[in-house]
């Protein structure tokens, strides 16, 4: 045993491994093996980085040595053997406790203390170069990502196309993704129902294994798919310049779905208001019940006072209030006209992104003053990154307002549907089933309180244009001493910013739907349309 030993080989990657370092490193101890006597009996090969502790294999041929089965080993040269200090203490004490090391291109004796001297020198600069290395990856990467890029692999939904490069969505997968998002954001899904959902779409790992409710949950939560790059680890966000899969508002409620704010729990009975209306004492939600042929909403909360009212009642205030969320012929001409002044090159640009302009210059102040409060210590580094994160997500936000001002959201005909729609909403709501009525609510009124016997519900901030100046879009003349301004350019504004969100779009295709199915109502097919159909 005293002249075997074992080779020890080593790169940092598999793909090194598929070069020819391993076999010139291995010729290189084979020749200075037989130069000095010495007898290779067994090789070692390792494709992992020195970096950091724990290389399985130099473990196992560590373990060898101390079962004596060699007397000692043969490496190219130090920084094959290791590049940190603990594998480095390591083969100090092997050789402390008689091993032979050898390094088969240093000309140096490891036995000797000289030799010794010189080999620890040389391993305290192979450790050095790695952190040097790993403090320019870092200040590579920070400057990819302060440009919007993302240095990592790209996620599911997203395909990487090489390094220094955006990340594009994935034609198949994206659109699946963004499914997966809005099926959440519905409500209607638990992370165990969405998982099945998922494997329904045909979204797999790229092993082709199906998707984890641990791995949904991580997707939901990472804004990357909005646009912006969140580092976990440390908490920093940085706007990408990637294509966003779904918008801020959409995330957001993912967000709040997932922390509890917007479940929909499966009930036993299907009442209209389930969970709609609260109690303006308490605050907590008004319990509906059945007796005899007749629901009753009622507080169940001890302390309060007794508050309870039918849902016939209920039914009486919805819709007087669904009532005063209409048009007249002469507001909807006078909108429309601005509409169409809108759309002409020379107004377009301007008025389009002017509230978004507004907002992104405030959202750069307050990131301003964000920033001097970390500095002075106002608020710890956490909050800190919280905030920065909301400010991110409402930057990319308007940045997509502005993006997107001049598409379809904006265009004549998509402002004349929601004024029509708008103007005749009251008779479209009561064609609608107990379910779409709930949906309609959600999207169009808040702050649903009962008191005293009666219910009370305000219009969504994206509905209050609506009833903001009864003088302009009623026709009747504005009080010269008013504060809020009668300029028709500005209604049309809020027209256009109200259409930018995620509720107008929902309130546009519901009504939609039950214009389409009152139509078919009033107009069904002849009956040998019909057969020509089915056939």
């Amino acid at each position: 045993m005293n002249n075997d030993y074992f080779g020890y080989v080593r790169v940092s990657t598999q793909k090194q491994g598929e070069g020819a370092s391993l076999e010139a490193q291995r010729d290189a101890i084979t020749r200075y093996g037989a130069q000095n006597g010495l007898i290779i009996t067994e090789w070692f090969c390792e494709k992992e980085t020195a970096a950091k502790a724990g290389r399985p294999v130099f473990a196992a041929m560590v373990r060898d040595l101390k079962k004596r089965r060699a007397a000692g080993f043969i490496v190219h040269k130090i920084d094959r053997s290791a590049r940190n200090f603990k594998d480095w203490a390591m083969i100090g004490d092997l050789s402390d406790a008689g091993f032979d090391i050898h390094f088969a291109t240093e000309t140096l004796d490891f036995r000797s203390r000289g030799g010794r001297l010189a080999a620890d020198i040389q391993a305290v600069i192979a450790a050095d170069y790695i952190r040097n290395l790993r403090e320019e990856t870092k200040k590579g990467m920070k400057g990819r990502l302060k440009q919007g890029l993302y240095p990592f692999k790209a996620p599911l939904g997203y395909r990487d196309n090489g390094g220094g490069k955006v990340k594009t969505i994935c034609p198949r997968k994206g659109p699946l993704v963004r499914e997966l998002f809005i099926a959440y954001a519905s409500g209607e899904h638990s992370l165990p129902s969405l998982q099945a959902y998922a494997t329904e779409l045909g979204l797999a790992t790229q092993y082709g294994s199906p998707l984890s409710v641990g791995f949904l949950g991580g997707l939901l939560s990472n804004p990357f798919y909005c646009g912006i790059i969140k580092i976990k680890k440390t908490g920093d966000t940085y706007p990408g310049q990637h294509d966003a899969l779904v918008t801020v508002a959409t995330f957001k409620r993912v967000q709040a779905v997932k922390l509890g704010k917007h479940v929909k729990r499966v009930t036993r009975h299907r009442h209209r208001y389930r969970g709609l209306f609260v109690c303006a004492h308490c605050s907590y939600a008004m319990i509906a019940e059945r007796q005899g042929k007749h629901v009753y909403y009622r507080c169940h909360t001890s302390t309060c006072p007794r508050n309870s009212i039918r849902e016939d009642a209920i039914d009486r205030f919805v819709f007087d209030h669904i009532r005063q969320l209409r048009l007249t012929e002469e507001a909807q001409s006078r909108l429309m006209q601005e509409a169409r002044k809108w759309q002409e090159p020379d107004l377009q640009d301007g008025a389009i992104t002017l509230s978004a302009s507004r907002q992104l210059h405030q959202l750069k102040e307050n990131e301003q003053t964000l920033n001097e409060a970390l500095l002075s210590k106002v608020v710890d580094a956490e909050t800190y990154k919280q905030q920065k994160e909301r400010i991110a997500l409402e930057r990319r936000r308007f940045e997509d307002c502005i993006a997107k001002g001049s598409e379809n959201d904006q265009s004549a005909k998509t402002v004349q549907i929601f004024l029509e729609l708008a103007k005749t909403v009251a008779g479209l709501y009561e064609t609608m089933t107990c379910d779409e009525k709930r949906e309609f609510l959600e999207i169009a009124t808040s702050n649903r309180i009962i008191k005293d016997k009666n219910a009370q519900l305000e219009p969504r901030n994206w509905l209050r244009w609506v009833k903001s100046d009864p003088a302009f879009l009623n026709g009747t003349p504005a009080r010269p001493n008013s504060r809020r301004p009668h300029d028709p350019a500005y209604h049309i504004e809020q027209v256009m910013e109200a259409m930018q969100c995620d509720e107008a779009k929902r309130f546009i295709a519901l009504c939609q739907k039950m214009q389409d199915r009152n139509a078919a109502k009033e107009n069904p097919p002849a009956k040998a349309d019909r057969f020509r159909r089915a056939g």
